[in-house]
Parts: C-alpha cells; sequence; structure tokens
C-alpha cells in the first residue's frame, strides 16, 4: 500500500504553471502570490545574471508533480499547511490550544446536561 502523498514537501504546481511549475510550486509551499514570486525569479535572474537559471531547470526537472490528493485541498487546508511548513511548533501550540477549548466546551456542555436543573425541569413539566 502507498504511502500517502507529504504536505511538507515542495511539488511542482502543473495547474498553475507558465513553464515548469517551478514558481507556481514555490508559491503553494510559502503561501506567497505566484506573481511575486515569478516577479522575484526574474529580478533574482537579472541580478545574478543569469545564475539563477540552471537552479531553476534543476529543480523543474528534480521536484515531483504536486498529487491530485493535495490539488483538491481546500484553501484552508492549504493555508494549514502552509503554516505548518513555516512554524510547525507555533501550529502545534494553537492546535493544542484549540484543543483545549473544544473540551472546555463539551465539559461546560455535559455539566449542563448531567446536572439536575431544577427550572429547566419545570419548564419542562409544563410544558407536558
Amino acid at each position: 500500500m502507498p504511502q500517502p502523498p507529504s504536505r511538507t514537501r515542495f511539488y511542482l504546481d502543473k495547474r498553475h504553471k507558465k513553464v515548469m511549475g517551478v514558481c507556481a510550486g514555490i508559491a503553494n509551499y510559502t503561501g506567497l502570490d505566484v506573481n511575486l514570486v515569478r516577479i522575484g525569479l526574474v529580478l533574482s535572474i537579472f541580478i545574478g545574471a543569469g545564475a539563477l537559471i540552471p537552479v531553476y531547470f534543476i529543480a523543474g526537472w528534480i521536484a515531483s508533480d504536486e498529487p491530485r490528493e493535495i490539488a483538491a485541498e481546500s484553501k484552508d487546508e492549504r493555508q494549514f499547511w502552509q503554516g505548518v511548513r513555516a512554524s510547525p511548533a507555533q501550529s502545534a501550540r494553537e492546535i493544542r490550544s484549540r484543543m483545549r477549548d473544544i473540551d472546555r466546551r463539551l465539559a461546560d456542555i455535559e455539566y449542563h446536561v448531567t446536572t439536575e436543573n431544577r427550572s429547566l425541569a419545570q419548564e419542562i413539566e409544563q410544558l407536558r
């Protein structure tokens, strides 16, 4: 059984490509606008006298295409995984905080349901 695709790995984005999908892949990986990445690449090529061109083509040759499972993700899922790539520790803290909040809310609901609520019981009896 094959492993599921890694959401923290760099992939080429062939759906939004102009040449090989490297800039679109970088934009997906970092969360930056693809046009900013392309402009940055062009400026870097001019500033570096073309030294970045072989790096671009090597990256396009080595990197894998984006799997269908990842390409079909929603915008929220994509942003979540970009945050995980940028700061795994911060993402883990945020998830723990959300889980504590959910646990607290569930405990409040459980307390309300399991405790004897005389006024609620009276209201239900009046409705019968």
